[in-house]
């Protein structure tokens, strides 16, 4: 049973944060607009991973150092993702979305490569063709998106992915402090929360929370809660088998945002999108560390990323 129980998670991580994307698709559809839903993204997500922290026995810390931290990871790793991710949602259907969220790993390696990070690997720089290749094939034939779609919005919601690989490739260089990544997460949502309030308030965004309460409020929650949930069992199988096996989710996300999406959304979609999807999932394949097997040394087994 043990052997199986990381596979498992895996598959049911993977279900829970590929449901994330048609339920911001459903969120957007009633005219809920990014710093509203960023603001009680962050709400439910503190109140859900501040308490995880207390039991795990590792507190949100607040020193000079750590605010920073928090900070950067808040604007970078999702204000500014959830901008361009929900503003992207109100006109792209949610199966490209969740299409475009795959390239993170690819984009993440010019940024290593800038930084020093990696060096040049004839693998991943086929990886990074082939999402470019999969870009290309939602952009440029008429037939990929919806009538009236312009292609402007997939470079928006390219943008989420862009300042996603770079809160990883910061991270990975500097470090978190002696943090682990549900402390970080926790405290960039705490500082989020300050950060966002305002934004929403003042441009008029926020969402009243006590109803009355239709389909997007429901989403909204759900999404947050999975995304949650999600994020700290993907901590916890981090920690059980190893960071290579457990960054394998990225594909099982993918698979099931276009699965929801048709089951609970009726997308369709053209022969373009399958061929993106198709070739967007072989560049990641590609640009993914090799894995080491089930059982890391225990260096591996202790690093997590946020």
């Amino acid at each position: 049973m043990k052997s199986v129980l990381p596979f498992l998670a895996l598959i049911a991580i993977g279900a829970a944060w590929g449901a994330t994307q048609p339920l911001a698709k459903i969120a957007v559809s009633d005219g809920y607009r990014h710093f509203g839903l960023i603001f009680w993204q962050l709400v439910i997500g503190g109140a859900l991973l501040v308490p995880l922290c207390l039991l795990r026995g590792k507190p949100v810390v607040w020193g000079r150092a750590q605010i920073g931290l928090y900070v950067f990871v808040a604007v970078i790793g999702t204000v500014l993702p959830g901008i361009a991710s929900y503003s992207a949602a109100i006109h792209l259907p949610s199966g490209v979305l969740s299409i475009l969220l795959s390239s993170v790993p690819m984009l993440s390696l010019p940024i290593a490569l800038a930084m020093g990070l990696e060096g040049f690997s004839r693998r991943r720089f086929w990886g990074l063709a082939l999402g470019l290749v999969g870009v290309a094939l939602l952009v440029l034939p008429q037939a990929s998106l919806p009538d009236g779609v312009p292609v402007f919005w997939i470079g928006v919601a390219l943008l989420s992915s862009i300042f996603y690989a770079l809160e990883g490739n910061v991270i990975a260089k500097w470090g978190t402090i002696g943090l682990d990544a549900m402390q970080v997460l926790a405290g960039a949502s705490l500082v989020g929360i300050v950060i966002s309030a305002p934004l929403a308030i003042y441009t008029g965004q926020f969402i009243n929370p006590l109803g009355p309460w239709q389909g997007p409020d429901y989403a909204l929650v759900a999404a947050a809660i999975l995304h949650a949930g999600a994020y700290s069992g993907y901590v916890w199988l981090v920690g059980l088998a190893g960071s290579v096996f457990a960054a394998q989710v990225s594909y099982l996300v993918t698979l099931f945002g276009v699965t929801w999406a048709m089951i609970f959304l009726g997308e369709g979609y053209s022969g373009w999108i399958w061929a993106a999807l198709t070739v967007m999932m072989a560049g990641v394949s590609l640009v993914m560390p090799r894995r080491r097997g089930l059982v890391q040394d225990r260096a591996v087994r202790q690093t997590t990323t946020v």
